[in-house]
């Protein structure tokens, strides 16, 4: 037989797209249009349901940039139609490239209930099935004109991403507004030539199962007649039979389907279109499980939730009942799908407190996996949250998108800095916007690394991003799949049910062990960096306001406000979703992210200021509060009272312009250029900086990656530096002289930009503070601060949740080299056995170390210089085009000989200054431990409500911890709990007599709930 594949297969392209697509609806008549649009901001449904609109018509121009605009369309079904599917097609002018990224709808009835949404992949309503004729249709669309920001050129700088900054004139223009007859044969036609055309191009050219396809296909386009497709589709399905009807192999994949929405809660969006896109997206997938019985549709991020039941109680009720039928399912358990890097110990454990909460108190559900489809890599220190929250699994696929290294497995058990495994998923499919494509099936099958020992992935099917979720297409076509050969086997199934399975069929999979480094969007560590100050800072607010607050109530008879501090922890989880924290939306996201970080650091400082005039009483004594978890100046952790200062520290001038800055313990020289040519540490009587480089050296490199600016920075960026070395002034810094403190102040300038620093050096002291403030406006650069360190050490450590992780100073392999730039919290240290350096960070996270050898034949010592760089600013043009510009504060602390126990110690008091209040006299702390290794977290209230004390802890050193925690209070008993209060299982209350004993392994976070006598 002649070969004629590829003739067979062009036939079918043109056939679908110009003759039987256009049949699915034959016959429609247009429908009227009238409209009004709101002014500013979007309105309540019932005002715009009620407002008076004007004439409008197909080809008018509408929506200015983050418009609203409310249409009502309206129509008459004609009598002829009687007995035929009727549907509505409303289309906006939609681009089907750009769901989720341009303008969007959600259709109501005239009395305000929701029927569905509408975008580019969703232009459809059912009006009726079958029709009696003569009908009369009405619908109102809430038509929103988002722009489109990520274009067919994209990451090009734009204006339209702040609504304050944007122009006025309308984006789009309507398209279609029509009834239509819906042929449910002819779209049924479709819905088999697609599965089979798709399945058909994944199959091996000589498979006799792709040419039996190709005949099938031959024969059925054959049937079909051009000037009647309508009348001759039946007979076309029905030389389908055959070959829709020939059953997978048993050996073939399975994957089990997940209708699913990856809703970004602000990227190119702000938060308030968020709330929009997260109802159009229920409603739609609402009406689709009332049509389809086999459908499952999962949906994550409590605050989704939460907004729909706040703003949309219409679709809230939809929702709600559909939870209740067992398949729209919650899932995920958090707050948000938030960033795992940067958020602190606390923050991470609270996403999955308020997430879980949330779909307890709601719908009785609890959530045993974590979803994460497009986190921006995983910190090592998540898996032990995850279990501590009492879930099990882990789904992502982002790790897909590394550029260098291709991760080995698909399922596997990922160990934490602690020990603990979590089962965890990556979806062979590599999206989370599987649309059932034959292409992403056969992908999912054929990269699926572990078979031949597991058969099962999971696939996430809808539209994501800017929501939509899944279509009825992608549902007939998973139909199709379900047991058809030549292909993998597609069930719907909730979250739960695919773990279960994959579980139980792969009792021992592989270990991961440490982080899930993403190799990209590294820069995400540094943009936008008033965003990550703001977050830093809340976070150590809320630490200190839940303190003093607890303290205080137990003390005082303080009304504790757990209003106020529910509101707001949700407030800063929120803003640490993926792309909002990492920097990577909008400037209108980042703009009211900075305005709702100031209002919530005025309203925690208020909660801070009454608990502490509350706990210190009347008189004048002075007090010093400190809420870090170490004593600091002879005052106890978490409590107050008079702090013991040192005498006085020195500052001398040298005749070369240099100053040395000295007080016994550290001996500081920054030279005339203002840079920091030795820091040595008196004691040890060792040297930090490495001979012949100079530290707090500003590094400024050129920055402009090959995609992704405001997320990525590429490895090239290193080829090329400038060191800021000239500076405007170098003089002793008077106003710092406070406490015998001395202080030299540096300021220099650059291309467009200003830099100021204050070197200080206090008195009993060994860490040098380096206060840096810049006024940046530099486009597509990236500023460092490097610190050349004469230490010779194979790997480093770097804070993260509950601990800290380490990670090689060589380059060994392609893994090492890929990670370039890495996350920290407080504090990255490095060490020799017996010496070490930290540097300290009240608000960056981003860093890279390198090292080498310096060379003896010139002079030098042969010994290794290491050298650590912090992230301080970027100025990416997309999708923020002033990115970063303006003033930004920061603060480092350089920390010769210290320890990992003396970085987590100056890591907290940089994030955790003191606090200097007048009163009767001390205040105990309400809880003390016996180790400086044991590191407290969180001291509150439980959330019940009950009154009982929460204390949070965990070993911080990275080895075995045995002391004793002491309630500073009358205290019943204790009970070890999970992150949500619960008592863990098998734990029963203990009567407290005294201090109780704690033993920890390395790494290991504990719960403790003390009941009050």
């Amino acid at each position: 037989m002649h070969d004629d594949r590829g003739l067979v297969e062009a036939r079918l392209k043109r056939v679908l797209d110009e003759r039987i697509r256009p049949a699915v609806h034959p016959v429609s008549v247009p429908m009227d249009i009238a409209v009004w649009e709101a002014r500013g901001e979007p309105v309540p449904v019932a005002e715009g349901l009620a407002a008076a609109t004007r004439p409008a018509a197909v080809g008018e121009a509408w929506g200015r940039p983050w418009g609203t605009s409310w249409f009502t369309v309206t129509g008459t079904v004609p009598g002829e139609w009687a007995g035929r599917t009727v549907e509505a097609i409303l289309d906006l002018g939609f681009d089907e490239n750009m769901t989720g990224f341009q303008c969007e709808g959600l259709v109501y009835r005239p009395d305000g209930t929701p029927v569905k949404g509408l975008n580019p992949r969703n232009q459809w309503v059912r009006v009726a099935g079958p029709a009696e004729g003569g009908e009369e249709v009405e619908y109102r669309i809430e038509a929103a004109s988002n722009p489109v920001l990520l274009d067919y050129h994209p990451f090009l700088p734009t204006r339209l991403g702040d609504i304050e900054t944007s122009h006025g004139d309308p984006l789009y223009t309507l398209a279609r507004m029509d009834l239509a007859v819906f042929d449910e044969t002819v779209w049924q036609l479709v819905m088999d030539l697609e599965v089979l055309g798709e399945l058909m191009a994944e199959l091996p050219v000589d498979s006799g199962r792709r040419y039996a396809i190709v005949r099938a296909v031959d024969r059925a386009l054959d049937a079909v007649d051009l000037q009647d497709v309508n009348g001759t589709a039946a007979e076309a399905r029905s030389r389908l039979d055959e070959v829709l009807s020939s059953p997978a192999e048993p050996s073939a994949h399975r994957i089990s389907a997940v209708g699913h929405a990856h809703i970004d809660s602000a990227w190119l969006w702000p938060l308030r279109e968020t709330v929009r896109k997260v109802a159009r997206t229920t409603s739609n997938m609402t009406s689709l499980l009332e049509s389809e019985p086999e459908f499952v549709f999962a949906m994550s991020q409590a605050q989704q939730w939460a907004w729909i039941k706040e703003h949309r109680p219409e679709v809230w009720a939809r929702v709600v009942a559909a939870v209740a039928e067992g398949r729209f399912v919650p899932t995920g358990g958090m707050w948000v799908e938030a960033d795992t890097n940067m958020p602190g110990s606390e923050a991470m454990a609270r996403q999955f407190v308020h997430g879980k909460r949330f779909f307890l108190d709601e719908f009785g559900v609890e959530n045993d996996e974590a979803w994460l489809p497009d986190t921006f890599g995983f910190a090592a220190g998540l898996p032990q949250i995850i279990k501590a929250a009492g879930s099990k699994w882990l789904l992502t696929q982002k790790i897909s998108w590394s550029q260098v290294n291709k991760f080995p497995h698909h399922t596997f058990q990922w160990e934490g800095i602690d020990g603990t495994r979590i089962f965890t998923h990556f979806p062979p499919v590599d999206t989370y916007n599987c649309a059932m494509k034959g292409g992403e099936v056969a992908h999912a099958a054929r990269n699926f690394k572990d078979k031949g020992v597991a058969h099962h992935s999971l696939a996430p099917t809808g539209w994501g991003d800017g929501g939509g979720g899944t279509t009825r297409e992608m549902i007939a076509k998973a139909a199709r799949l379900r047991d058809l050969e030549g292909s993998a086997r597609v069930t719907w199934e909730k979250p739960a049910e695919f773990f279960e399975k994959a579980q139980a069929e792969y009792p021992k999979p592989p270990v991961w062990v440490g982080e899930l480094y993403l190799e990209l969007h590294r820069a995400t560590l540094t943009s936008q960096a008033g965003t990550k100050q703001g977050n830093r800072r809340s976070e150590h607010l809320l630490r200190e306001a839940e303190l003093w607050a607890a303290t205080a109530a137990v003390r005082t008879g303080f009304p504790y406000p757990y209003e106020e501090l529910d509101r707001i922890w949700k407030t800063v989880l929120l803003h640490q979703f993926h792309d909002i924290l990492p920097g990577s939306s909008i400037a209108w996201v980042h703009r009211e992210a900075e305005a709702t970080y100031r209002r919530i650091a005025g309203e925690l400082t208020a909660i801070v200021e009454a608990a502490q005039a509350a706990l210190a009483g009347e008189g004048g004594t002075p007090l010093v509060f400190n809420a870090a978890p170490h004593a600091r100046h002879g005052v106890p952790a978490g409590g107050a009272g008079a702090a013991a200062r040192a005498g006085a520290a020195r500052l001398s001038e040298g005749a070369d312009g240099s100053y040395v800055l000295e007080n016994g313990l550290l001996r500081v020289v920054v030279d005339a250029r203002g840079l920091v040519v030795s820091a040595y540490d008196v004691g040890n009587e060792r040297e930090a900086v490495a001979p012949g480089t100079p530290a707090n050296l500003l590094q400024i490199h050129p920055d402009f990656p090959n995609m992704w600016d405001a997320w990525d920075v590429d490895a090239f960026y290193r080829n090329t530096v400038t060191d800021l070395t000239d500076a405007d002034e170098v003089a002793p810094e008077t106003t710092a002289a406070e406490n015998g403190t001395v202080a030299v102040r540096v300021a220099r300038a650059f291309g467009e930009s200003t830099v100021v620093q204050v070197l200080s050096l206090r008195p009993g002291s060994r860490r040098l503070d380096i206060d840096t403030e810049v006024d940046w406006h530099e486009t597509e650069k990236f500023l460092k601060l490097a610190f050349p360190l004469d230490v010779h050490a194979e790997r480093y450590a770097s804070e993260t949740q509950f601990g800290h992780f380490h990670r090689p100073t060589h380059t060994n392999t392609s893994w090492e080299a890929a990670k370039f730039e890495a996350c920290n919290h407080r504090f990255v240290h490095m060490e020799e056995p017996g010496w070490g350096v930290a540097l300290v960070t009240d608000s960056t996270y981003g860093h890279d170390v390198t090292r080498q050898v310096r060379d003896g034949a010139d002079g030098g010592d042969g010994g290794t210089t290491t050298t650590l760089r912090a992230s301080l600013l970027r100025a990416p043009r997309f999708p923020d085009p002033e990115t970063d510009q303006g003033l930004h504060r920061f603060r480092h602390a350089l920390v010769p000989g210290a320890t990992i126990g003396d970085a987590v110690r100056e890591g907290y008091r940089v994030n955790l200054p003191e606090r200097e209040v007048t009163g009767a006299g001390e205040v105990a702390p309400l809880v003390a431990v016996g180790d400086d290794a044991v590191v407290v977290t969180a001291v509150k209230l439980a959330d019940d409500g009950s009154r009982d004390v929460v204390v949070r802890f965990h070993e911080a050193h990275g080895g075995r911890a045995r002391t004793t925690l002491t309630p500073g209070f009358e205290a019943a008993d204790v009970v070890a709990t999970d992150l949500l209060e619960r008592p863990l299982e098998g734990a029963g209350a203990e009567p407290v007599t005294g201090p109780v004993p704690v033993e920890l392994r390395p790494f290991e976070l504990r719960t403790l709930r003390f009941r009050r006598a």
